[in-house]
């Protein structure tokens, strides 16, 4: 018998995804990417239709989030692997893009000087060799992909090919990113210290707080989003996304059946890792600052608790997850700045003891008992 032709990319996407996620992604793509800007630039500010700055600049820090949650989720929820340090890749590709952004200041620093003020407070003569360049925006965006790959592919390339799994690999990462935590704090390093990068003026030639740049900022973000559902949508979907599956469900029984783990597992790492590093890119001119507390433990496993509360092992739950963490502590932190920790703590104990497959999971069992009442 002749086989059947395998239908193309596009094809297979649309018929794995059911039509409910498709129209939800494209109400948000209409959203993000036209009404809210477009309320932000076309209307005055005292109409109530208009969409405020902070809007704009929490939505987009979240949406950013976001982004790392669906990658955190491709790894843990889908092949099983347990990382506490992709803060460390969302770091890198902040770090890599704030160099950017700081030569762009140019001469309209605090000291007038070509190079970095911190690097002038610090008595530096010249720019270190690692920042050549990097007033360039497509070497600065090459450095946001690359340099986070490299250091994904490395320490995978040497904890898979080790058997290094479980509670062990998320013991390893974690020491990883605090390291380079501390690592960055250093002056001598040439990233800013404790400080690190900000108070940051132009991007692409353009004035990084004129409302044109903000709006497109956010869409850029959203777009970004979007782009990282769809990726990992294929992905998972796809025959390497059930090896994954496989993968996480007996990794020996996989190798048994001969397919070899490391490169499938390597392959999603380093997507994931890429995945966080452009999402820092884009938060750092949100927020308008990048520093080594991204690298924390700390931040890292906030992004493991926004997939749990969410629920792993789906796509719809990270972003949900990290939405609803964020902004709780955005009200936290503010009314109650001495007990988000605890807030926090207590979510993840609640949600993996009662909500295993998190906040999506509930609602999709409240929604069933609804139909067949």
């Amino acid at each position: 018998m002749t086989p059947a032709p395998r239908q193309p990319i596009v094809l297979r996407l649309l018929a794995a995804t059911p039509r409910a996620g498709w129209l939800a992604l494209g109400a948000f793509a209409l959203t993000a990417l036209v009404v809210v800007p477009g309320l932000y630039l076309f209307t005055p500010p005292g109409s109530p239709l208009h969409v405020p700055d902070h809007v704009l600049t929490v939505g987009g820090k979240i949406m950013c989030y976001a982004i790392v949650a669906v990658a955190m989720d491709l790894i843990w929820g889908y092949a099983g692997i347990l990382s506490l340090g992709q803060g460390l890749f969302f770091a890198l590709g902040g770090y890599a893009f704030g160099m950017y952004l700081m030569r762009g200041i140019g001469r309209d620093g605090v000291y007038q000087s070509d190079l970095p003020d911190f690097m002038v407070f610090l008595d530096w003569k010249a720019l270190p060799w690692f920042w050549r360049g990097t007033d360039h925006l497509a070497w600065a965006l090459a450095l946001v992909i690359g340099v986070p790959a490299l250091v994904a592919v490395l320490f995978g390339a040497f904890a898979f090919r080790s058997r290094i799994k479980g509670v062990y690999f998320s013991i390893i990462t974690q020491a990883l990113t605090y390291a380079a935590m501390l690592l960055f704090f250093r002056n001598e390093t040439g990233f800013g210290g404790n400080n690190g990068f900000t108070d940051f003026k132009r991007i692409a030639g353009f004035s990084i707080v004129a409302p044109g740049t903000r709006a497109t900022l956010f869409a850029l973000t959203a777009a970004a989003l979007a782009g990282t559902l769809v990726l990992v949508r294929f992905v998972v979907t796809s025959k390497y996304g059930r090896v994954l599956a496989a993968i996480r469900d007996s990794e020996e029984r996989v190798r048994f059946l001969g397919y070899d783990p490391l490169w499938y597992k390597l392959l999603a790492w380093t997507l994931a890792a890429v995945l966080c590093a452009i999402a820092g890119a884009l938060y750092v001119p949100h927020v308008g600052i990048i520093n080594p507390s991204e690298m924390s433990p700390a931040s890292s496993i906030e992004i493991a608790i926004w997939v749990a509360v969410g629920g792993r092992g789906t796509l719809l739950g990270p972003v949900l997850g990290a939405a609803l963490v964020n902004l709780a502590k955005s009200w936290f932190t503010v009314a109650f700045p001495q007990l988000w920790v605890f807030f926090l703590g207590a979510i993840f104990v609640l949600v993996t003891l009662y909500l295993p497959d998190g906040v999506l999971g509930l609602g999709r069992r409240v929604l069933r008992r609804g139909v067949s009442a």
